[in-house]
């Protein structure tokens, strides 16, 4: 079953055409990933897709329902972590929970139980100010997975952090992944994360999708790797389109 339809979306700024009639499906369930240099549109198709833009014109449906109409149930069943997201300093990990859990109406038990699985038990006495990068963001996803949510969005959750910290992030990922029960769309820099987590890969550039598939499927023949494709594709190295490069 298609969780998501993504049916002929355009989104203009003034003269700059972000997103040029992206079409596709996203299965209950898939790890999607969307790979795209600065200015891809990936971040614009991404903000349509959370309800925060509305397109110029097209049609996405959610579980069968637009935001339009449905703004109200699809909240509910979405989770997004940004890339900077930002949180009170002078709040304990387990305060910052208990505030966001009260939004949903949840109690210490979700709290508890999300604390386990973003490895930040043995933080949540801690003030925010003084986490780590990789902390942080673990506080970001355990905020997001709050609401179980059945479609989570992550943009570029790594961005910053060093190899430990990514791969502590994956493994959480990895594990709700086994689950079964969320849709992931995941915007990222780096060829390796979508590898490790994504059963799908779509490739954007200039508004429009340059591929999609599978991994085996983008590498039938064509590339080694995703970067290689990558510069087949635009004539760019991803990682060169890193922030602040």
């Amino acid at each position: 079953m298609n969780q998501i339809e993504i049916k002929n979306i355009v989104k203009s700024f003034k003269d700059v055409k972000a997103v040029k009639g992206v079409s596709f499906t996203i299965p209950q369930g898939t790890f999607l990933a969307l790979l795209g240099p600065n200015g891809a549109g990936k971040t614009t198709l991404v903000e349509m897709m959370e309800g925060l833009r509305k397109p110029d014109s097209g049609e996405i449906l959610i579980n069968g329902k637009s935001w339009h109409k449905h703004e109200k149930e699809l909240r509910k069943v979405i989770g997004l972590s940004l890339q900077e997201t930002r949180f009170t300093d002078k709040l304990t990990v387990y305060e910052t929970l208990r505030l966001f859990a009260s939004f949903f109406g949840l109690g210490h038990p979700r709290v508890n139980e999300v604390l386990a699985l973003t490895n930040l038990e043995e933080k949540q006495k801690a003030m925010v100010n003084a986490l780590s990068g990789g902390q942080r963001q673990r506080l970001a996803l355990a905020v997001a997975l709050l609401n179980r949510p059945e479609i989570l969005f992550l943009d570029e959750p790594t961005t910053g952090l060093d190899p430990k910290a990514r791969l502590d992030l994956w493994n959480i990922l990895h594990d709700l992944k086994q689950q079964g029960n969320t849709t992931l769309i995941l915007t990222t820099h780096y060829m390796e994360e979508a590898e490790t987590l994504c059963d799908d890969i779509i490739i954007l550039d200039h508004g429009t999708i340059l591929q999609q598939g599978t991994l085996s499927q983008l590498l039938d023949g064509s590339a080694k790797n995703l970067d290689e494709l990558f510069i087949h594709l635009t004539g760019r190295h991803l990682h060169n389109e890193e922030v602040g490069q």
